[in-house]
Parts: structure tokens; C-alpha cells; sequence
């Protein structure tokens, strides 16, 4: 091997040599400044060789792929993945030939050496994160990733990426191992605490968040204290972008949304269906009780006649399963009332027919009876959701007087207005 090298080494000097004293220049600076010469002959080739393969990759590789099925390679070379890869590549072509020439310069080759071993691992971490960045380019324009935070988990790889490049490019400049540092670094794992606690609480609760799926992009969140209520935009390591519905942008450590209450709406979406609950609070005064020519006046509406009828079945005592779901009743107006809700929403297009529906009385109140509405939309978008529950609304307000109830409400001044009128034996204006 020796002889090779003296060889290789003795034939460089020679050709140098020849080319010095063809321009006239002295063959001892030649002799002076050989290693130079030769560092600068290696550096040139390297060049050279990575410029001639960057050719091949980008104009070559993909006339050869193009009718292929390597789809991965081909997106690949969409992004000039494999052309940023040749940066990687001189320390490749210079390091096996050191060797060859300057086994008399040990010193000299180990400083070149730690110079091209420094320069391949920072080279390739930045061309790893460059890959990393494209795969998740890729990834997110799938259908099945859109809904999976990958950008965090991305940060999160990329950043393990630069920590372990610079430990390695730090262990070849002290000439120590990586894993010697890595396990020093153990006696300062407190200061690092301290200092980075922000950076290392989001880094930890950003896994959870991505481990647990507890949020994804596109999700409408809410939270405890009303500063967030919009949908997330992006999903980061150290934050979650939101825009709330004011269209102001909000951005959350994800340790706040691990520490704190969040509601998220997703499943809500997911599930096809959005709750109305709406509860009204009925005068008492204005509940009473029916009488035979009152529920024969109402037999004459179409909802009201089979229900009317079958409950006055019941009475004979006659049980029937045609009521099945329908709990009102036919001896107040208020029972009534709820019967005649129940069967309005049963018969509602917009509403879900599959999830729970009621029409409930709950405990008296000092002021009145809370006659509550429970049931779900088909449509979980917000401005149609509003839409439907509005009408319902709007519909049990006008259809309570009709029964004869009176919806609860406080005192305006138009009663007092109007009170005022009553009391000097003056008619109410319009």
C-alpha cells in the first residue's frame, strides 16, 4: 500500500512539476506548495464530479423514469430532491484520496479530514431536513393525512435532526466521542430545564396533543376562559394557530390545551347531528285544563286528530304503541302543547330522526314553568344551524298563544306604559 501511494504520490509531483517548468515557473515552489496544489486538484475534481452527476440527476434520471412506475422517485425529482443530495457528495470524493500523498503530514490530513467530516454532516442534515420538509408536503396533500397534525411530528424529527448534528460535528471538532457528550450533557439537564421550560413544556404537550388526537387542523375548538373559539390553521411544536370567528388570529401554547378545558367540536361535525336545546319558561296562570268541546276543536288539526283520538282511547283503557316517542297529554293545554311540539319536530326535515328528541317540563320556577325543546340538526354548519334553530324558535313563540299560554317575560316599559293608560281610563295607543 505504501508503494502504491508513493506511486501516486511521486507521479502528482512529477506531472506538477512538468506544468510549472512549461509557464516558467521554478519547480522548487512547486515542491513548496505541493500539498496545496493537490488539496486544490482534489477540491476542483470533487466539483467537478458533483456538477456532472447533478446533470445526470436532473436532466437524465428523469427522461429514464419518465415512463416508470416509481412514483416516489418521481416526486422526488419534481422537488429536486436527489439534485440537492450532490452537496452531500464532495467530502466523498476528496477523503479516500488524503491518504494517498500525505501519510508523511498526519497533522495536515486530520484537520483536512475534520473539516470534510464536519462539512458532510452539516450537508446532510440540512438535505434531511429538506427531505422531511417534502415528505410532509406530500403527506399533506393526501386525503387521509389532511386530518393528521404531521407538521408538529415533522418539527419534532427535524429538530432531533440538528441536535444530534451538532453533537457530532462538536464530538469530530474536540476528537470525542458522540456518545461521551451526549452523556455529559446529563450533568447540565437542569440548566437546560430551566432554560428552555417554555420550549420543552410545548415540546412534550405537542406529542400528547398529536399522540391522543386530541386536536387536527381544521377542528373548531373552544376554551375555558372564551379567548379561543375558532378553527385551528396550523398545528406547530410550540403553538396552535387559530382564527377565531371575529377573524382574529389566536396563537396557543399546546401546554395550555393539554392543562386547561377544551372543547372541541369535531366529533359533533362527525356525527351528523347538532343539539338544540332550547327552554321556556310558561305562565303558570296561563295553564288549564281541556274540556270535551276544546279537544274536539282541536281534533279538526291534521297532527293533533290521531293523537287526540288514541288518547282518548287510553282513557277506556286501551293501550296503544302508536304514540310511541309522543308523551304529551290531552288533559291541559300545556300537555297538549308538548304533544303537539313533539310531533312538529318529528315531522321537521332539518332535524336528525335518528338522535334523541323531547319536549320535557322541568322544575317550577318563581317564575313560571321551563318547558324545554331537545333535539338535533341535520345540518352542523353554523349559519344553517342558526337558520333552523331561529325558525323553531320563532314557530313555538307564535304557536303558544294559540294553545292559550303565555311565554314568560320581564316587564317592559311599554307594560308600564301601557299600565299607566289602563289606570286613567285611557285605551292603549298602537
Amino acid at each position: 500500500m505504501m508503494s502504491e501511494e508513493s506511486s501516486f504520490f511521486n507521479s502528482f509531483s512529477s506531472v506538477v512539476k512538468t506544468i510549472f517548468e512549461s509557464v516558467g515557473i521554478s519547480t522548487r515552489i512547486a515542491v513548496e506548495f505541493e500539498c496545496w496544489i493537490f488539496i486544490f486538484f482534489l477540491l476542483i475534481a470533487s466539483i467537478l464530479l458533483s456538477w456532472l452527476l447533478h446533470i445526470f440527476i436532473e436532466f437524465i434520471v428523469p427522461r429514464l423514469l419518465k415512463r416508470g412506475k416509481g412514483w416516489v422517485i418521481r416526486l422526488l425529482l419534481k422537488h429536486n430532491t436527489l439534485s440537492k443530495f450532490v452537496y452531500v457528495l464532495p467530502p466523498v470524493f476528496i477523503l479516500p484520496f488524503l491518504p494517498l500523498a500525505y501519510n508523511e503530514y498526519p497533522k495536515f490530513i486530520s484537520i483536512i479530514e475534520h473539516i470534510c467530516w464536519i462539512y458532510m454532516v452539516i450537508s446532510f442534515a440540512i438535505f434531511l431536513n429538506y427531505l422531511l420538509g417534502i415528505v410532509w408536503h406530500i403527506l399533506n396533500e393526501g386525503e387521509r393525512s389532511k386530518n393528521i397534525p404531521l407538521h408538529g411530528l415533522i418539527q419534532l424529527v427535524k429538530g432531533v435532526v440538528i441536535v444530534l448534528s451538532f453533537i457530532i460535528v462538536l464530538s469530530i471538532i474536540i476528537d470525542k466521542s458522540p456518545l461521551t457528550l451526549i452523556t455529559g450533557l446529563g450533568a447540565f439537564a437542569a440548566v437546560l430545564m430551566l432554560v428552555f421550560k417554555d420550549t420543552i413544556l410545548g415540546l412534550v404537550a405537542g406529542v400528547q396533543l398529536m399522540q391522543n388526537d386530541v386536536v387536527r387542523k381544521g377542528d373548531w375548538i373552544t376554551t375555558s376562559d372564551e379567548k379561543v373559539n375558532g378553527i385551528i390553521e396550523d398545528i406547530t411544536l410550540n403553538t396552535v394557530k387559530v382564527r377565531n370567528f371575529d377573524n382574529t388570529i389566536v396563537t396557543v401554547p399546546p401546554y395550555l390545551l393539554i392543562s386547561s378545558t377544551l372543547q372541541n367540536w369535531r366529533a359533533m361535525r362527525e356525527s351528523g347531528g347538532r343539539r338544540i336545546n332550547i327552554t321556556f319558561i310558561v305562565e303558570g296562570e296561563s295553564i288549564q285544563c281541556l274540556s270535551p268541546e276544546q279537544l274536539n276543536w282541536w281534533s279538526r288539526f291534521d297532527m293533533l286528530r290521531d293523537f287526540i283520538t288514541i288518547k282518548e282511547q287510553e282513557r277506556g283503557g286501551e293501550r296503544s304503541a302508536m304514540l310511541q316517542g309522543i308523551y304529551g297529554t290531552i288533559d291541559t293545554n300545556l300537555g297538549l302543547f308538548r304533544a303537539y311540539i313533539q310531533l312538529y319536530i318529528n315531522q321537521h326535515e332539518l332535524l336528525n330522526k335518528s338522535m334523541l328528541s323531547m319536549v320535557r317540563v322541568l322544575d317550577p320556577t318563581p317564575n313560571g314553568i321551563p318547558l324545554q325543546v331537545y333535539c338535533f340538526t341535520v345540518v352542523t354548519e353554523w349559519k344553517g344551524y342558526e337558520a333552523v334553530r331561529s325558525e323553531i324558535t320563532e314557530y313555538i313563540y307564535s304557536v303558544s298563544r294559540v294553545f292559550g299560554l303565555r311565554i314568560f317575560q320581564n316587564a317592559s316599559g311599554y307594560h308600564y306604559l301601557s299600565e299607566a293608560y289602563i289606570t286613567v281610563g285611557k285605551n292603549i295607543p298602537e
